[in-house]
């Protein structure tokens, strides 16, 4: 059976640590807090699970205390958590059972990450980020902000989830790091670029978020993923300043990275929809429901566009086409993964009288 070491950078941290560091107890072999300057109950609560609590001084790079952290290792996989992350029960079964079957060839094992719920509860965003690490391997952490983890060899997908539990953070934090190294001069990878840009939008710089995420897509040589979602996001920012001509380009734009994705082909049904084309929104919500979700794709999943919601689109396609009949099938595989939805329960009592 393999051990774990548990690599954890920290500050302030006393509302999500104990949560995070109880829900793997008797799962790691050891814990490493890397504590890059609490000056709350952080350490005294961390002190209840592990002595092995390093101080790092900060330096606006969350790479570098994260490689900082992985050099403490003892063990032969490295595991990593943010401490407002947490392991679920049913997700702690799965865990055991691989702690005592993996196969120590394995170099990386991906897990789930559940980013965010609906008010049943139902994962509504997630990704796949590459989560235990083979020690030996000395796998490295880059970028001082939205660092990854570069990982290659034999990569097991597993159906682990880590759950997102956030309960606060500094949200200027990323920007300020960003705007400081601008400032500098410093040149931007294509990655820095995205995730500036992404920072520049959620901050509402709409206009700045435009420029960086045109540059990100120029460079041509970053991650099919990120170029995809860029689309995305500059679809989204021409749709707030109502240039629906750009907002339709880069909608389009994202079929050139790979085949439609379930969330675009929705952004194109309910552009037609709001032009009053059923006919046209049709084809695309219908494209999306025969779409397979991507089972090992890294990349952010929307799942509401690969599951319910395109059915309950092609509900309202229909009902205005008067198919009042493909209507409510589609509306009924709409309500098997939401039965208590308004809209979908409205749309029940609106058609069964026109069916009779």
């Amino acid at each position: 059976m393999i051990t774990i070491s548990l690599c954890m950078i920290v500050k302030n941290e006393e509302g999500t640590i104990e949560r995070c560091l109880e829900s793997v107890k008797g799962i790691v072999d050891e814990i490493i807090i890397v504590d890059t300057g609490s000056t709350d109950r952080t350490k005294e609560i961390v002190a209840q699970y592990t002595d092995h609590v390093v101080d790092f001084c900060w330096v606006d790079d969350f790479a570098a205390a994260r490689n900082f952290a992985f050099s403490h290792a003892k063990m032969d996989y490295i595991f990593w958590l943010d401490a407002d992350d947490v392991l679920m029960e049913e997700d702690r079964k799965k865990f055991l059972e691989l702690k005592e079957t993996l196969n120590p060839a394995t170099d990386s094992v991906t897990m789930h990450y559940y980013l965010a719920f609906d008010e049943k509860g139902n994962v509504t965003t997630s990704l796949r980020r590459n989560r235990l690490v083979k020690k030996n391997n000395n796998f490295k952490w880059y970028g001082e902000v939205h660092e990854y983890l570069e990982v290659w060899g034999k990569i097991l997908h597993s159906e682990i989830a880590v759950t997102h539990c956030s309960i606060h953070h500094d949200s200027d934090r990323n920007l300020r790091i960003y705007e400081n190294r601008l400032k500098r001069g410093e040149q931007f990878s294509a990655r820095d670029l995205f995730y500036f840009a992404n920072e520049l939008f959620d901050h509402q710089k709409i206009e700045r978020a435009i420029i960086f995420y045109k540059q990100f897509l120029a460079t041509k040589n970053g991650w099919i993923e990120d170029y995809i979602s860029a689309c995305g996001k500059l679809s989204d920012c021409f749709n707030t300043l109502g240039d629906h001509q750009s907002e339709l380009q880069y909608i389009l734009k994202s079929f050139e990275y790979d085949s439609p994705r379930a969330d675009f082909c929705c952004r194109l049904g309910f552009r037609f929809l709001q032009q009053n084309q059923p006919r046209k929104a049709l084809v695309w919500y219908k494209l999306a429901t025969e779409l397979e979700k991507p089972a090992d794709n890294l990349g952010m999943i929307n799942h509401a566009c690969w599951t319910w919601l395109p059915h309950l689109q092609l509900c309202v396609c229909y009902s205005q086409l008067e198919n009042y009949e493909l209507a409510y099938k589609h509306n009924e595989i709409a309500r098997q993964y939401l039965p208590d939805h308004p809209s979908i329960l409205h749309n029940k009592r609106f058609l069964e009288p026109l069916l009779k």
